[in-house]
């Protein structure tokens, strides 16, 4: 990536939890420096006019993310915008990127659903949702037989999963048993030295 600047990341202070997350994760991974500017989500629904003035949101939502005057909003299509830039990250083929795309799609499905329950997890959410979205995403890692949905070649969409997986389970939702594709990501993405790094620096819980 060709940076004349170190790109911004805007989004809320939620510790480990959300959209933004998965940014600071996929960059981490990449090596790409960033400035990480957290906002109190208490005071947002001021800031938030502020920043569409500024044009730093279009609809009022973070993250954000400004890479050399370029502002970038949405979280998966900034991902997808990463992985094109550095020309890795994504599928090599149409087929591919169908899958990457396909199961970034059934991360954003989970997203919703993992949004309304974050308060009090349901036990429809609990016993019913999330294991019929780790077994439709884990067929699609059994394909390319892992540890990551491409086989060896980790995508964008693999951080994705793996925040499902982590905030599922700090909302004290996550499954007790895990299909075996979803529990071998997790550990092969744990394993990645940047994303080591980063969880002994932010996720002393898991080091």
């Amino acid at each position: 990536m060709a940076a004349e600047t170190i790109p911004t990341l805007h989004y809320f202070d939620l510790g480990t939890l959300g959209r933004g997350e998965v940014i600071r994760l996929f960059l981490r991974d990449a090596g790409i420096e960033f400035k990480d500017i957290r906002h109190r989500y208490g005071t947002w629904s001021v800031e938030s006019d502020k920043f569409k003035q500024q044009g730093i949101t279009r609809t009022g939502k973070l993250p954000a993310l400004i890479i050399n005057g370029t502002i970038l909003n949405q979280h998966v299509p900034i991902l997808r915008y990463l992985s094109r830039d550095l020309g890795r990250y994504d599928g090599e083929t149409n087929h591919k990127k169908f899958q990457v795309d396909a199961v970034a799609d059934n991360y954003i499905d989970w997203r919703a659903q993992w949004v309304a329950n974050i308060g009090n997890p349901s036990d429809d959410y609990k016993n019913k949702f999330l294991p019929m979205y780790y077994a439709a995403v884990a067929k699609y890692y059994s394909e390319n037989n892992g540890p990551y949905l491409l086989g060896d070649k980790i995508t964008y969409a693999d951080f994705a999963v793996y925040q499902s997986v982590d905030n599922d389970e700090r909302i004290g939702a996550l499954p007790t048993e895990l299909p075996a594709e979803i529990v071998k990501l997790r550990e092969a993405i744990e394993g990645r030295p940047n994303i080591a790094a980063y969880i002994k620096e932010n996720r002393p819980n898991k080091a």
